[in-house]
């Protein structure tokens, strides 16, 4: 169905987090793509929903997106894709990425094919996790098929300013393409303040004639809200740590991105929803488990 794409510039972590945390929350069916080319690490972090036994296993590094390109070297349908995708402690389907940057080198041409076959698979929503984006990055031909490209930042002097370079040279790339947003990895202690920071800096060079003193001009691109910097959340995201996820800082805030964005997607008409407590729709992983390795 719909397809976002998570990236981030050079010195800004946390794109697995966040494309985890906001597909627990999705309100709509949803698959989590490890697209990362420098290597993904989602095998080594979560835990494997439970297979015949009753407990929860280890995710299976070989079967994912380097299975997926085994199958796919004469075409790819997005019926495809859900055979090789593998679900996590509380229901999140995730397809792994490779596991090293030396399996991308003889993956580039799966980038545009897999783009499309995401955009394909009705009625899933897709969170692409692309990683952090380098200069003349193959992803750019899956990114070309998003509805929505969603670039991460912290609100740092310097983190604003590689994303500032980062949101030109993309916006160029993808002219005609899909729009791209801006999603802010804020401090609780000033969520709001540092959320409305990056807003006005964007703002401030957005249509804008260049300006050595502020960056060149970002024409459509706008701020989407903000997520948590919050450790501890991260740490119970990943089952390492105990507690009520529900609660946590980082997935309160994924929450309202979560409904943002998704309120900027198509609509999905009659599109089967999982059970949800009023207003809110409940995570799909783990709340309060205590890690499993």
């Amino acid at each position: 169905m719909a397809l976002i794409a998570l990236a981030a510039d050079k010195g800004a972590p946390g794109v697995t987090t966040a494309a985890v945390a906001l597909g627990a929350v999705w309100p709509r069916p949803v698959l989590v793509a490890e697209c990362d080319q420098a290597g993904g690490d989602l095998v080594y972090r979560l835990p494997a929903a439970a297979e015949g036994d009753g407990r929860g296993g280890t995710l299976n590094p070989s079967r994912g997106l380097l299975s997926l390109a085994a199958t796919a070297r004469r075409g790819l349908r997005p019926d495809q894709i859900a055979e090789h995708c593998q679900r996590l402690v509380g229901g999140l389907d995730v397809l792994v990425g490779i596991t090293n940057a030396e399996q991308a080198q003889a993956m580039t041409w799966l980038w545009g094919p897999l783009g499309r076959a995401f955009a394909g698979l009705a009625p899933v929503d897709v969170i692409a996790d692309c990683g952090r984006l380098g200069a003349g990055t193959p992803l750019i031909e899956l990114m070309r098929e998003a509805d929505l490209v969603v670039l991460l930042t912290r609100a740092t002097l310097e983190q604003v300013a590689h994303l500032r370079e980062r949101v030109a040279a993309l916006t160029e790339e993808l002219r005609g393409g899909p729009p791209v947003g801006v999603l802010v990895l804020a401090d609780p202690r000033d969520f709001r303040g540092s959320i409305a920071e990056v807003d006005r800096i964007i703002a401030r060079n957005r249509g804008q004639a260049p300006d050595p003193a502020q960056g060149p001009p970002q024409p459509g691109v706008s701020v989407l809200g903000g997520l948590a910097l919050d450790p501890k959340g991260a740490e119970l995201l990943s089952g390492r740590w105990g507690g009520r996820l529900d609660r946590s800082l980082l997935i309160r805030s994924a929450r309202e991105v979560a409904a943002d964005l998704t309120g900027r997607l198509p609509a999905v008409p009659d599109a089967p929803r999982e059970p949800a407590a009023p207003d809110v729709p409940p995570a799909r992983v783990p709340a309060g488990e205590e890690g499993r390795r």
